[in-house]
């Protein structure tokens, strides 16, 4: 029960909130700190098995004579299990040279003395953010242990493929659920690989970050449709599920609107779906056919991202981004279709893998049902 004091004094209320939320900081700071540790011991100790593969028998009993005696010493420690330990053993053999810094407590064990350790607690917090600054290795140990054992399940040995991931979780702080479902459908190979003009219209740093925010193929997986659905109940579907929509594009987009209102001329026209990107301050004009890729549907995606640059563009936005999203696509073609285009724009393609049978009926009538039935009731009526 809060004391009168935090309902009557302004400050002292102020005071209590600032604690509150310099403890929920600490907090978190001492967990990220706890983990770190955590993955630097496992890290160590893989490479210690590592080291002493050739001194002792190399057997299927390994890990279970290893994880046996750790056990004896070290009762009330659950982290030691065989399967574990080979985990443990995995990480540092994807990432041989992670573990660049030696912890304090290491030291200690080297005989260096209380003032020492100190001192190289000092030089290694110094180290650490220069090796921070200077590339990823350090990264490995700033996710959970659960999000490292999925990576390492799917990634293998490919160490780039990993360390993708690894950042890609701590971009978007993804969850384990969220990452798992972006290891299933393969994002790594994905990521950026649809056919674009971006290197040619966009300065080099900007058409990197362009060609990076794209996919190809794009997963729908999410959603559930009939196998004969039209263009209107793909993009109902990818509204109902928004969220999940959103998730696919990738951090950074903000959506605008669906079937976005333009007036080019004389005409009213509607864009399929607006987003503004926020890593690269632009608009993302976004069209979706249900069909294969044809030459023709790039004038409307550039006239629509023209019409965008004209009336919606703010002086800090950078040039509009188009994205074309078909059914299927034959790249060559493609690639002819940009290289005759002078806006940035990219074309991929979209995979459902699902479909609901032909013969599903929704438990919720359709708007035309219902007006039939209330037809058929009226005239009933004034019978």
């Amino acid at each position: 029960m809060n004391s009168n004091l935090i309902r009557t004094d302004k400050a002292y209320r102020s005071w209590i909130r600032d604690v509150s939320s310099r403890f929920r900081k600490s907090q978190i700071k001492a967990a990220v700190k706890v983990n770190e540790e955590m993955l630097r011991f496992y890290w160590s100790l893989g490479r210690d098995m590592e080291s002493k593969k050739e001194a002792y028998a190399w057997g299927s009993h390994f890990y279970q004579t290893i994880s046996q005696d750790l056990k004896e010493e070290l009762p009330d420690v659950k982290s030691f299990s065989p399967r574990n330990l080979l985990y443990m053993h995995q990480f540092y053999r994807l990432f041989p040279d992670a573990g660049i810094t030696e912890s304090a407590d290491t030291a200690f064990g080297h005989g260096v003395n209380t003032k020492q350790a100190a001192s190289l607690l000092t030089e290694m917090k110094i180290a650490q953010q220069v090796v921070s600054q200077m590339g990823p290795a350090d990264d490995v140990f700033r996710i959970p242990w659960g999000h490292l054992i999925l990576i390492m399940n799917k990634a293998g040995g490919n160490q780039e493929k990993a360390l993708f991931y690894v950042r890609k979780t701590m971009e978007s702080n993804w969850s384990r659920a969220v990452l798992l479902n972006f290891l299933d459908t393969d994002l790594y190979e994905r990521q950026g690989k649809a056919v674009t003009n971006f290197e040619r219209v966009l300065p080099a740093p900007k058409s990197d970050l362009a060609q990076a925010i794209t996919k190809d193929p794009y997963s729908f997986d999410f959603l559930t449709l009939r196998e004969k659905y039209d263009e209107k109940e793909l993009k109902d579907a990818l509204m109902a599920n928004i969220t999940s929509f959103l998730l696919e594009l990738g951090n950074g987009f903000a959506y605008v609107g669906r079937e976005f209102r333009l007036e080019i001329g004389a005409t009213e026209n509607f864009i399929d779906l607006l987003f503004y990107n926020i890593k690269l301050h632009c608009y993302v004009v976004v069209e979706i056919k249900i069909k294969e890729f044809e030459a023709g549907d790039m004038g409307q995606l550039g006239t629509y991202m023209v019409a965008v640059n004209h009336q919606l563009k703010g002086k800090e936005d950078g040039p509009t981004l188009g994205l074309l999203i078909c059914r299927s696509k034959d790249n060559v073609k493609a690639q002819y279709a940009l290289e005759a285009s002078s806006q940035p724009m990219g074309i991929s393609q979209y995979d459902i893998s699902s479909f609901l049978p032909e013969n599903y009926k929704s438990s919720l009538p359709t708007i035309e049902e219902i007006e039939a039935e209330l037809s058929d009731t009226e005239g009933g009526q004034n019978e």
